[in-house]
């Protein structure tokens, strides 16, 4: 399970999100693809469920949806947003 750095705050809107790292003192804006993801890691969803979602939501294939969630949160996690 993936789950959010206690030291992480965000705000989420249907522009997109910005996370603040306030260990980091760091932002980071997301656009809305990412701020779809965000908000449904913030939601308790397992990847699995979010990529589900969003390749029905976007009618997209789940495989390059899978691709890209994945590598959005090693993003995330390079930047210390995530933990494991």
């Amino acid at each position: 399970m993936t789950t959010i750095a206690p030291n992480i705050r965000s705000i989420v809107d249907h522009d997109g999100a910005v996370i603040l790292d306030i260990k980091q003192d760091a932002m980071l804006r997301l656009n809305s693809t990412g701020a779809y993801v965000w908000q449904k890691l913030l939601d308790g969803k397992l990847v699995e469920e979010i990529v589900v979602e969003l390749s029905a939501e976007m009618g997209v294939d789940p495989i390059v949806v899978d691709r890209d969630v994945r590598s959005f949160l090693d993003q995330l996690k390079s930047r210390h947003l995530m933990l494991e």
